[in-house]
């Protein structure tokens, strides 16, 4: 890249410095990679299609954005005037469907595995993979120091305008995105002296991270990093009832879905101190514009949660909602400078588990496209963390709630367990929100375990008189 081709240079966000070492340090883990796969049936006009990709990227600055790391103290992202992007195809249709599954998933492998060089500008790749004469699986792969969840989805409806508009001659027009750089220099204004000492006290004791030994299998034969998914979903039904739940007491549904995971957390732990990773949006409320914004926001924050069993649960909910709340207020900060003010030593992580409420906006192009495509499937993102063992809330109209883990330290069952009693817990709280916390009443899977022992025993005894008699 040219000099004459640079637009501006500015300083990473600390999110973003964190996410840059971590890439660069473990090359092979494709950590803080995404791919976002959506099934596409129509005639679909490949030229617009690419072109509003090409608008998209030429609109944003963040997706023209290269890392300048080598021979400096701070690394910088440098942004260019302009970049060209292309659109990868294949064409797969004479094969058979087996074969285009085991083609697709080998391509999703190798896609994850294809190392992204953060020294050249647009952090992504865009593939068209034509499976029928009017379907096509199409994979937008990206990076996430340069967008989040929130950001994508502002991507993709802009996108779906733009190439609407082409396909029918139109221009279409939006308001200017206030620029990622005002995040950056709004970062500079920051009293980082007062950060640190919120959280200095906030974490104040705590020396390592809250074990998960409990309810790990030292028995699993997976050697090589591998991690699973399972999921349920909420009836519509249950769904409402839940948001009803918690605009009737005031409360969030991060702060309920907070609660439950602490309570679980805590009763696999054995302990009534806690602390976990809680994933914000990291979009700051003082800052004009900001849910236009595209860039890289989110942000993993540690909780550490103290649940006193004598306390009323809606009260002690109400407490978390609060904590909650001052947490906002240095969502900012990266985990690397907060690590750095505990007692937990940098060989140790701050927590091996994280809550993450997913909270993007509405898009209203992809829920009611009148193109000449059809979005028939929207395949989830694929992403990897870091950490074991993770709950994912998706606040659709039926609520998806997920966890993914690390299958050389959980077994299914035990997933499965806790996905089990994340249900009757909800459940329990909805019908008694008054109760004390020592006062819930849910079995953990080692409970459940010896349960089902209890009562095989006591099956097996019922059946040795009735044998007798």
């Amino acid at each position: 890249m040219k000099a004459e081709n640079i637009e501006d240079i500015y300083k990473l966000t600390p999110v973003q410095e964190g996410m840059l070492f971590h890439s660069l340090y473990e090359r092979e883990s494709s950590l803080y990679f995404f791919h976002v796969p959506i099934g596409l049936r129509g005639n679909l006009n490949i030229e617009a299609f690419e072109e509003a990709w090409q608008k998209v990227v030429d609109r944003h600055a963040i997706w023209r954005t290269a890392f300048y790391w080598e021979d400096i103290d701070n690394p910088l992202q440098v942004v260019y005037k302009k970049v060209e992007i292309s659109l990868n195809q294949y064409d797969w249709r004479g094969l058979e469907r087996a074969e285009q599954e085991e083609r697709l998933k080998s391509f999703y492998e190798s896609d994850r595995k294809l190392y992204f060089d953060f020294s050249q500008p647009c952090l992504m790749r865009l593939t068209l993979i034509r499976l029928a004469d009017d379907y096509y699986e199409f994979v937008w792969s990206f990076h996430h120091i340069i967008t989040d969840g929130w950001s994508s989805a502002i991507i993709l409806d802009e996108c779906l305008q733009i190439y609407e508009a082409l396909c029918e001659g139109k221009e279409v027009r939006f308001t200017s995105n206030r620029p990622f750089r005002d995040y950056i220099d709004w970062l500079q204004e920051q009293n980082i002296a007062k950060t640190e000492n919120f959280w200095r006290q906030t974490l104040a004791g705590i020396k390592a991270p809250t074990p998960l030994s409990y309810i790990e299998n030292k028995q699993l034969p997976f050697q090589e990093e591998r991690y699973d998914q399972e999921k349920f979903k909420l009836s519509e039904a249950s769904t409402k009832a839940l948001l009803s739940f918690t605009a009737q007491n005031r409360l969030t549904l991060a702060t309920l879905v907070n609660g439950i995971w602490s309570i679980l957390l805590s009763r696999y732990t054995c302990r009534n101190n806690i602390v976990y990773g809680c994933t914000v949006t990291g979009r700051p409320v003082d800052l004009a514009e900001v849910d236009s914004m595209v860039g890289v926001f989110i942000n993993t924050l540690p909780m550490n949660v103290k649940l006193n069993t004598e306390q009323q649960l809606l009260s002690w909910l109400q407490d978390l909602q609060t904590q909650l709340v001052e947490v906002r207020h240095h969502e900012y900060t990266s985990l690397t400078q907060i690590q750095g003010w505990s007692e937990v030593p940098r060989d140790l992580p701050m927590f091996e588990t994280f809550v993450v409420v997913e909270n993007v906006p509405d898009s209203q192009s992809v829920r009611s496209w009148k193109g000449n495509v059809e979005i028939v499937a929207d395949k989830g993102e694929y992403f990897r963390t870091n950490y074991p063992l993770n709950l994912v809330i998706y606040p659709e109209s039926e609520m998806i709630v997920a966890i993914s883990y690390d299958c050389r330290r959980f077994d299914i069952a035990t997933i499965t367990g806790i996905i089990t009693e994340f249900k009757i817990l909800l459940q329990y709280i909805m019908t008694n929100p008054l109760v004390k916390i020592k006062d819930l009443s849910f079995l953990t899977p080692k409970q459940q375990q010896i349960s089902t022992a209890l009562e095989k025993e006591a099956a097996l005894f019922d059946w040795g008189l009735a044998v007798i008699s």
